[in-house]
């Protein structure tokens, strides 16, 4: 589900781009269900998902992918924003009719809220970071900083820009010291990092 949805929200939303993060699909399907719902952007995102479990029950991953993709076209967005994906349950998705509906309703509003609550976390988490940037002493550290502004999570091998794997072990380390990085795994060994 989270590499359909990263390789959905890269590019605009087309059926092109949806054949990507959907390789099991063909493109003639995907341009079938998108145009399964008709109307306001929520009942057309139920009726999309609805058609897509119709046809492939536990297909979770492209039901909610196509439904969020056919509220990003009603809306006029340029790139899918999966909100449905995060706001649905898994009961939700076993709904029909008025209740899918209903359901679609609660699910756009709590995840937009969601969203944009992280949204603005992020933004000023990225500030921050850009803020303490020019401190960095460490060769490689506007490459390493870019790293983090470019990816969710990294892990601190994948610095390369930094002379060692302990080098970019103590970056990430300062980073955290300073609060502009966290740590997200919560292990010992094998981090990942992200702002």
């Amino acid at each position: 589900m989270y590499l359909a949805c990263q390789r959905a929200v890269e590019r605009q939303v087309s059926v092109k781009s949806l054949r990507r993060a959907l390789a099991d699909l063909e493109p003639d399907q995907i341009a079938e269900w998108l145009q399964a719902g008709k109307g306001a952007p929520v009942l057309r995102s139920a009726a999309v998902l609805e058609a897509v479990l119709g046809d492939r029950p536990r297909d979770f991953t492209s039901a909610l992918l196509l439904a969020d993709a056919a509220f990003a076209q009603a809306l006029g967005w340029s790139h899918v924003l999966p909100l449905l994906a995060l706001g649905l349950k898994r009961s939700d998705l076993r709904k029909t009719g008025e209740k899918l509906r209903l359901a679609c309703h609660r699910a756009t509003g709590t995840a937009a809220a969601e969203v944009t609550r992280e949204a603005a976390d992020l933004a000023r988490r990225a500030a921050r970071l850009k803020e303490v940037a020019p401190k960095l002493r460490a060769r490689g550290s506007d490459e390493a900083v870019a790293h983090f502004l470019a990816r969710d999570s990294i892990a601190p091998t994948a610095l390369t820009s930094l002379r060692s794997d302990r080098a970019a072990r103590r970056f990430c380390e300062r980073l955290v010291e300073l609060g502009v990085v966290r740590e997200l795994t919560g292990r010992d060994t094998f981090r990942l990092y992200g702002i």
